[in-house]
């Protein structure tokens, strides 16, 4: 293992890997594993859309993204949903 390895920011011991190979051996419920994917934002899948954004507006979206403590494309949804509603 590599000196000051970390996972989410936490440190990475021997002891917790030892535990993680343990539970591996043992088996895991697959049922209880935390489902794979991007969360749902409505009832349906959501769709893709791309947008180019020159460089300034790319930068003050990003710094408002971390402004608000929220995603980049949270605050493009929540941005465009209140343009839609006042036009």
């Amino acid at each position: 293992m590599k000196e000051n390895e970390t996972m989410n920011g936490q440190a990475v011991t021997e002891s917790q890997i030892a535990q993680w190979a343990d539970e591996a051996v043992a088996g895991y419920d697959v049922a209880a594993l935390k489902k794979r994917g991007r969360p749902r934002i409505g009832a349906e899948i959501a769709q893709v859309a791309a947008i180019r954004l020159d460089p300034d507006l790319n930068a003050a979206l990003s710094r408002r993204a971390e402004q608000d403590h929220s995603t980049r494309s949270e605050v493009v949804r929540q941005a465009l949903q209140a343009w839609l509603k006042s036009a």
